[in-house]
This record gives structure tokens, sequence and C-alpha cells, in this order.
């Protein structure tokens, strides 16, 4: 009967130890809660304090002496306000680490202003007026020269005109590249002249 008694003994009190060891404890901490690690380990609670970190972080800042680049300058818009102007607009900019400048202009186009005067003359029924002023242009008044209808000058047109062209010379707007041209030809002229010379002795001994 005694070993009965203790052997039922034994084997509650092993029926307890094992349910307390496998049982699942609650631990309660100051900002939560932690549950015991089961499975016959022995599981610890960490508490952190309110706003700790588990890691620390340092920040370096360098300073550099690099400059930071220049603000940038904007050129002035020039634009031609109708299509009917004979007139181109540009501008331009530069800009410092210190200072800025901008700028701009306007710029004539003189072979088109003299295009539409021209055209508007010879509406009004001035040709003579009109091919005068187109006359201002070299290239047209050596043109006119070429196909021997010369430009007007003083009232007068054609060979009265050609005249007065060879006389006042200077007044010719193609007047530099003439004169260039008239050398030329006078030197070529007198290289000519030259080979006739010398020619000339050959042709009286044949005969």
């Amino acid at each position: 009967m005694n070993k009965i008694s203790l052997l039922l003994a034994l084997v509650i009190i092993f029926i307890g130890v094992t349910s307390k060891v496998h049982s699942a404890e609650t631990q309660t901490n100051v900002s939560g809660s932690n549950t015991s690690i089961e499975g016959g380990y022995t599981g610890g609670a960490t508490t952190y304090q309110s706003g700790s970190s588990s890691s620390t972080t340092t920040n370096s800042t360098s300073n550099s002496n690099i400059r930071s680049a220049p603000p940038t300058a904007s050129a002035p818009s020039y634009n031609s306000m109708t299509q009917d102007v004979c007139s181109t607009g540009a501008s331009a900019g530069l800009q410092t680490f210190g200072l800025g400048i901008t700028g701009g202009k306007h710029f004539i186009d003189k072979n088109c202003e003299r295009l539409k005067l021209s055209r508007i003359l010879n509406d009004f029924g001035m040709k003579v007026a009109a091919v005068a002023i187109l006359c201002q242009d070299e290239r047209v008044f050596e043109s006119m020269i070429q196909a021997g209808t010369p430009c007007p000058i003083d009232g007068k047109i054609g060979k009265d005109a050609l005249t007065l062209w060879s006389k006042y010379d200077h007044e010719r707007p193609d007047y530099k590249t003439y004169v260039k041209r008239m050398k030329k030809r006078e030197k070529i002229d007198k290289e000519n002249e030259i080979k006739i010379e010398k020619l000339k002795p050959l042709d009286n001994a044949k005969d």
C-alpha cells in the first residue's frame, strides 16, 4: 500500500512539473508585453526606455570652398512687330559671378528696303526711278553696264548716261571693283602691245 501511494505521489509531482515547464507565461514590461520562450528554454525580456534607440548613428558634415554656379543672364528678345519691315533683331548676354550684362539692337536690311522702294516706284509708273534706286546696288549697276543699258544718271539714259559715268566714274557704286578691273585691263593691253611690237620685225623680214 505504501509503494502504491508513493508511486501515485511521484506521478502527480511529475505531471505538475511538466505542465509548469510547458505552459506559456506572459511577462509585462513598462512599454509592452513579452512572451516567454517555450520548449524548455528560458526567455528573457529586454525593456527599452521611451525614446531610446538600439543603434547609434553618427552624422558628419564637411565644408567645401567650391563656388556655386552663377545665375544665367537672359538676353532680351528683339522681334519685328510686322512682316513688312526690313530689320532684324540680335541680342546677347554675358554672366559672371558678380555681374550680368545683356543687350540687343535692330539692324536695317538696306537691300530689302531698296527692293520695296523700287516696287512702289514702279507701281506709281516711275520706271526709270525704280531702276535708278536698284542701281545703287553694285551688282545691279555692273549687270546693267554689261547688258549695254547703263543705269540712269542726272536724268540721262543710254549712251548719254554711259558718257557721264565714264567722266564721273568715282560716283559708280562699284568704283573700287571698277578701278581694279581697269588696272588689270591696262596691264593686259600693255603686254599685248609689247607682243605686237616684237612680232613686227618678223613680219617685215618675211615681206
